[in-house]
C-alpha cells in the first residue's frame, strides 16, 4: 500500500523563518514512512523575513520541495487556493507552518481517507490559545455548524487532510479557508474529524 499511496502536502506560510526547517524535517519522516510518492508545496505569503530564501535552501536539497511565493500578503485562502492547483498526488494534506500541529497524525488522517472519508477536518481538543481567541472560536463553530448542518467541532483549524477530488473541486477565496468543509460536504463529499493535538 504505501509504494502506490501519493501525498501532497500544502503548507501556507508568512514570517515563519524559525519553524520552517524543523516541520520540513518532521513531514518528511512521516512521509517517507507511509507514501510512495510525495511533495511538500510552500506557498510563501509575501513574508518579510528570510522564509523565502530557507525554502529555496530546502529546496537545492530536496526536489519534492515546491514553492509559491506571493509578491504580497494575500491571506490563507489564495495561498491554499494556489497550492491546491498545484497538488499532483492522490492525498492533499494541510498544515500550518508554524509547528501548532503534529505531522505524526497524518498517516491516521489519511487512513481514514483510505476508509472511506472524502475529508478528514482536525479537531484541537485542548487548544492551547487564550480566550480572547478560543471564545469566538467555539461560537464560531457553534453557528457555523448549526447554520450549515455540517456536524464538526472545529471547522477553523488549519490541519487537514483531503482525497485530490475535494480540493480540485471547491473555490477557495476571500475568507472561505475556514468554511471548507462546508464547501465539500454541500459538493457532496464525506467530512468527518480527527482529534488532533495542539501545541
Amino acid at each position: 500500500m504505501k509504494d502506490k499511496r501519493s501525498v501532497s502536502v500544502v503548507i501556507p506560510a508568512y514570517n515563519e523563518e524559525q519553524s520552517l526547517e524543523e516541520l520540513y524535517s518532521s513531514l518528511k519522516n512521516v512521509l517517507g514512512r507511509i507514501a510512495g510518492k510525495y511533495e511538500f508545496i510552500f506557498i510563501d505569503d509575501g513574508s518579510s523575513d528570510e522564509s523565502l530564501e530557507i525554502l529555496h535552501s530546502l529546496r537545492e536539497q530536496d526536489r519534492s520541495v515546491k514553492i509559491i511565493a506571493f509578491q504580497r500578503n494575500q491571506g490563507k485562502s489564495a495561498a491554499l487556493s494556489e497550492g491546491f492547483k498545484a497538488a499532483r498526488c492522490d492525498y492533499v494534506v494541510t498544515i500550518d507552518a508554524d509547528l501548532q500541529d503534529n505531522p505524526d497524525e497524518i498517516p491516521e488522517m489519511i487512513e481514514m481517507l483510505e476508509e472511506g472519508a472524502d475529508l478528514v477536518s482536525g479537531w484541537k481538543i485542548n487548544r492551547q490559545d487564550p480566550l480572547t481567541k478560543t471564545i469566538p472560536s467555539r461560537i464560531f463553530n457553534l453557528v457555523t455548524s448549526t447554520v450549515s448542518k455540517v456536524k464538526l467541532h472545529d471547522f477553523n483549524c488549519g490541519f487537514k487532510a483531503y482525497r485530490k477530488d475535494v480540493v480540485k473541486n471547491i473555490s477557495v477565496y476571500g475568507e472561505l479557508h475556514r468554511f471548507i468543509p462546508v464547501l465539500a460536504a454541500w459538493e457532496g463529499f464525506r467530512v468527518t474529524e480527527k482529534k488532533v493535538t495542539h501545541f
